[in-house]
């Protein structure tokens, strides 16, 4: 089989490696040419544009997505709708908002150019070993494509979801669920970091991860991280957020589902962004002003 793969970050290389270690004929493309490095050698065919692509692609040509949400993905399938052909596929495998995915499916359906939606899981190293992939859209492009899914997913490692945008949605609430186990890691090793035990932290992470019920792949990366610095004393307490996060909570709203947990780990990523709340320092002025409590002065 062959594929296209646009968008070579940390993800997109990795992914193109796996595919091409499948033996699959994988045509590169990434507006920034220093990213394909190497991949030639490994058998990566590079492309010099969106068009070239196409041109070096049979058809049904089908070309997989790893590109920045938002805009970028609008910008590259708007190129891609130029040179492809009826029944040409596209997958995006990004954090799209599966909103997005569902106007885009329309989109192209107009176009007779099939979509599927494709949520990624299992980071750079799932990308060259085996992702975790859940994947909405027509069923039979689906199964047209099920071979590549299979070949790069780990074993009983992806699920086809069901119509448009249900493979971004369920890709959402994954995201949110993991927001959530990161807080209530973060929050414990926190106890235990400012206990009077002296807690050796890469260790307490070791053997949670062995046989205790939090065992997960989250705290054998926490075990790694806490080997190299053991107090993370070189990392600064900041939690970006890509998106899934909000998006989640803004989808409990709308169907009345409370997720609190997903919600107040959303807000302590905000939270993470400030040294020096606005809203800190009200309750200190209002502690003052009732009770007389102390106030550090800037």
């Amino acid at each position: 089989m062959e594929i296209g793969v646009i968008g070579i970050g940390k993800m997109g290389y990795n992914l193109a490696l796996n595919l091409l270690s499948k033996e699959y004929r994988t045509v590169v493309y990434d507006i920034n040419r220093d990213n394909l490095k190497d991949l030639d050698k490994n058998g990566a065919i590079f492309a010099d544009s969106i068009q070239d692509m196409a041109k070096k692609l049979n058809r049904r040509r089908i070309i997989f997505l790893l590109v920045p949400v938002g805009r970028p993905t609008d910008e590259v399938i708007e190129e891609l709708t130029k040179y492809l052909d009826k029944n040409d596929i596209i997958i995006d495998g990004g954090n799209s908002n599966y909103k997005d995915s569902i106007a885009r499916y329309e989109m192209l359906k107009k176009l007779d150019i099939d979509f599927l939606d494709c949520g990624t899981s299992g980071g750079v190293s799932g990308a060259l070993n085996g992702i975790c992939s859940m994947i909405g859209g027509d069923k039979e492009v689906f199964e047209y494509c099920e071979k590549i899914f299979e070949d790069i997913s780990v074993e009983n490692g992806y699920l086809y979801t069901g119509k448009a945008g249900s493979g971004h949605f369920c890709k959402m609430i994954h995201n949110g669920i993991e927001y959530g186990m990161m807080q209530s890691i973060a929050e414990g090793f926190e106890l235990l970091y400012k206990s009077d035990f002296n807690f050796e932290l890469d260790k307490v992470a070791k053997v949670w991860n062995h046989g205790s019920v939090i065992r997960s792949w989250l705290i054998e990366l926490l075990y790694n991280a806490l080997s190299e610095d053991k107090n993370l004393s070189g990392i600064k307490g900041i939690m970006n957020s890509t998106g899934e996060g909000k998006w989640t909570i803004e989808v409990a709203l709308e169907n009345k589902v409370p997720v609190p947990v997903i919600a107040l780990s959303q807000f302590m990523r905000y939270r993470s962004l400030e040294s020096d709340t606005f809203s800190g320092k009200i309750v200190a002025a209002l502690r003052n002003q009732f009770g007389g409590h102390k106030i550090e002065k800037q």
